[in-house]
């Protein structure tokens, strides 16, 4: 049985190719099954795999129109750290959904159900992967509600997870109006948990508004940072989870949580508050340096947090009951929504291409790997 997959391509002299190539989906082991993909999202690491740092704007686009190929200039300075990923074509597509049409002989019950997946491979027709990897999706539930039922869902839960395991009270979050914003809303909410949305446009703060958030700071208004501090103040809240990466606006969030914790002192230390402050960089949408003013005491920390690393640390037995609250939620809390919905070979398409890299907020795409067949 073979299907189209999207594959990443680095060759050596510096070029980047995008393709869709026909490949054979592997029978299933003992384990393992073979889904039809029916919806997959664009996520914002699967960019980060698809194109890496090519530069896309003067990108060459050929081939028919059922099978494109694109091409990209990499940066010199940007090829040693791709050392590791040189001469691999490479799957695109970190998660899905769709139907198992095979199955290991342990797992034959899955046969015909629809489920959801996370895996390196899910922008395909088929895919065959663990079962392990799987969530059976309610009866009611189609591909597309499925689609994202991993990455945000959990990076959601995990966030409110070591908010609580390392003693805060309260989180602050950028990017707040995304697809995972959203979320993260819906589900402080249900946890009573004080929620700081840090945005960068009025009306991604008047959406936040809509959906029940109390706390959002606009980036673009001139008072900003009062704005922030006020808002630290009101929820305590000492972990910050920063989707933007580089730039200075993780060092303001800890600027504005120091210039809250020493809003009620009554002795001055040249150390700063004794309070601890915690920023997590779980994103890249700015891939300049991040800088950070020192404004803050000494009471602080600032590393990486990705869902991997979280889930590893949690252990198998946690992860799958966060997993099971996700499915029983799905389409309420957890729910996500698409802007749009493209074919495989639309992916790289030069329209289509250039809007969904620009990561708007409002503008979610939807992969069908059925559509157009």
């Amino acid at each position: 049985m073979q299907g189209l997959q999207l594959r990443s391509l680095v060759r050596d002299t510096g070029e980047l190719e995008l393709s869709l190539v026909r490949v054979d989906a592997p029978e299933p082991e003992s384990d393992e099954v073979t889904i039809r993909v029916e919806a997959t999202p664009i996520n914002p690491a699967d960019i980060g795999l698809l194109t890496g740092p090519a530069d896309m704007s003067a990108a060459t686009f050929a081939g028919i129109s059922r099978s494109p190929v694109v091409t990209a200039r990499i940066p010199q300075t940007a090829m040693r750290a791709l050392a590791a990923r040189v001469g691999q074509s490479l799957p695109v597509g970190g998660e899905g959904a769709g139907t198992v049409i095979k199955a290991g002989k342990n797992v034959q019950e899955l046969v015909g159900k629809k489920v959801a997946a996370r895996g390196g491979a899910m922008w395909a027709q088929y895919c065959t992967i663990g079962a392990s990897d799987c969530l059976v999706l309610p009866t009611d539930a189609t591909a597309a509600d499925g689609a994202s039922s991993f990455i945000n869902p959990l990076t959601a839960l995990g966030m409110v997870e070591t908010m609580r395991s390392e003693g805060h009270s309260g989180i602050v979050h950028t990017a707040a109006a995304s697809n995972l914003g959203q979320i993260l809303v819906r589900l402080c909410a249900d946890e009573v948990v004080p929620l700081v949305n840090v945005v960068r446009k009025p009306e991604q703060a008047a959406l936040l508004r809509h959906l029940g958030a109390e706390h959002v700071v606009d980036t673009s208004a001139p008072t900003f940072l009062d704005d922030l501090t006020d808002a630290l103040v009101a929820t305590k809240a000492t972990i910050a989870f920063d989707a933007i990466g580089g730039g200075k606006q993780g060092s303001q969030i800890l600027t504005a949580m120091e210039i809250a914790a020493n809003k009620n002192a009554t002795t001055y230390s040249r150390y700063g508050s004794s309070t601890f402050k915690q920023l997590y960089i779980y994103g890249a949408l700015d891939t300049s340096p991040t800088e950070l003013a020192r404004s803050f005491g000494f009471s602080w920390s600032a590393g990486g947090f990705l869902l991997s690393s979280f889930l590893q640390k949690v252990g198998p037995k946690r992860g799958a009951e966060l997993r099971e609250r996700v499915v029983a939620s799905l389409k309420t809390t957890f729910k996500s929504r698409y802007s749009h919905t493209i074919s495989l070979a639309e992916v790289l398409d030069r329209d289509v291409m250039l809007k969904y890299l620009r990561r708007a907020t409002g503008a979610k795409y939807l992969i069908d790997p059925t559509k157009g067949l």
